[in-house]
């Protein structure tokens, strides 16, 4: 059985060696959590370029790619360290894909993307190659858009929904990362799903340009 196993949210702290400040650091709290379409009651979004809006509104990472990342590291790795809103366990997140939804109490979640990763993101693992690293391990983690508000708290079961279309994979979309190649019939595919507005506008425009 899948189960929420945290609730992270966080405020503003700034970025190590830098003037800027960043929202990626979550802790675990306690007790019911509001979310909106908008994300989690409590959870600063400072970088809203990047991060944030309805198609990004959570960020879900897996405890399996937790185990992955403890191994690699040799050290555990506390709920939030990904700077994940909630982490959920009984799922396999490297198959996640784009559509899958996630039903919390009466929350529902619907998969949008994966996580790209940035400089803030190595900053706070305090690992300069920690971009490239994370990208080869192919564990991005989830973005969610929120198609029913409301409330939950960690322990609460979780409920997952596949996408019932042509799957694409939260590993697959990462693989894809930095290609300017990638073939027209695949580019079909990702549009078929419910993805990222933004990646949908990158990606109709590619396929545009093939036509």
């Amino acid at each position: 059985m899948a189960i929420l196993i945290s609730v992270n949210v966080g405020q503003p702290r700034p970025i190590p060696k830098k003037t800027t400040q960043t929202g990626i650091y979550k802790e675990p709290v306690e007790g019911d959590v509001d979310i909106t379409r908008q994300g989690l009651a409590g959870d600063a979004i400072v970088n809203r370029k990047h991060h944030g809006g309805v198609d990004q509104a959570v960020y879900v990472y897996f405890r399996d790619d937790y185990a992955f990342w403890e191994t690699e590291l040799g050290r555990e790795l506390a709920p939030g360290t990904f700077g994940e809103n909630l982490t959920i366990g009984g799922v396999e997140g490297r198959h996640v894909a784009v559509g899958d939804c996630f039903k919390i109490d009466e929350v529902v979640l619907e998969v949008t993307s994966h996580r790209t990763p940035c400089a803030t993101f190595a900053a706070k693992m305090g690992d300069p190659g920690w971009v490239r690293r994370f990208h080869k391990a192919g564990r991005p983690g989830a973005y969610c858009r929120v198609l029913e508000p409301g409330n939950f708290h960690a322990g609460e079961p979780v409920i997952l929904k596949p996408f019932t279309g042509d799957r694409v994979t939260m590993a697959e979309l990462m693989a894809l990362d930095g290609r300017r190649d990638i073939p027209p019939q695949t580019l079909r595919r990702i549009l078929a799903s419910p993805i990222h507005y933004k990646m949908r506008a990158d990606y109709e425009n590619r396929l545009a340009t093939l036509l």
